[in-house]
């Protein structure tokens, strides 16, 4: 499974809204479950959400709790991250990942359960 991660790379304002998209390859991507993880300079990698094999359940790191949304496009093998209300603390490159999942419903939290990773895409936020 291939991960290209987008949609960063620029500088947003806090309070403002950010879309990233992770494209799969389509081999097995229905099969998969996904998530979103960040790590900012000098700072340990950080769980920010994931998404179940049939979009059902999601989860979602405390601090990002109530201001972002995972989505997924089964359709276009695409899994998406709406960041909204952004705070200089959301500053991190951010990566997507992925495991095969058996269950449809499984949400996978833990960095070291996810088999597949992405390039990371950067996210500025200004203050």
């Amino acid at each position: 499974v291939q991960l290209q991660a987008s949609g960063g790379g620029g500088l947003v304002q806090a309070g403002g809204s950010l879309s990233l998209s992770c494209a799969a390859s389509k081999r097995n991507f229905n099969q998969h479950a996904y998530g979103w993880f960040r790590q900012a300079p000098g700072k340990e990698r950080e769980f920010v959400a994931a998404i179940s094999r049939n979009g059902y359940n999601t989860h979602y790191g405390d601090s990002v709790k109530g201001r972002f949304t995972i989505s997924r496009n089964n359709a276009k093998n695409t899994v998406a991250l709406i960041m909204n209300s952004l705070k200089s603390e959301d500053t991190a490159e951010y990566y997507c990942a992925s495991v095969y999942a058996r269950r449809m419903e499984t949400v996978q939290v833990t960095a070291n359960e996810y088999q597949y990773w992405g390039q990371g895409t950067l996210v500025t936020v200004s203050s």
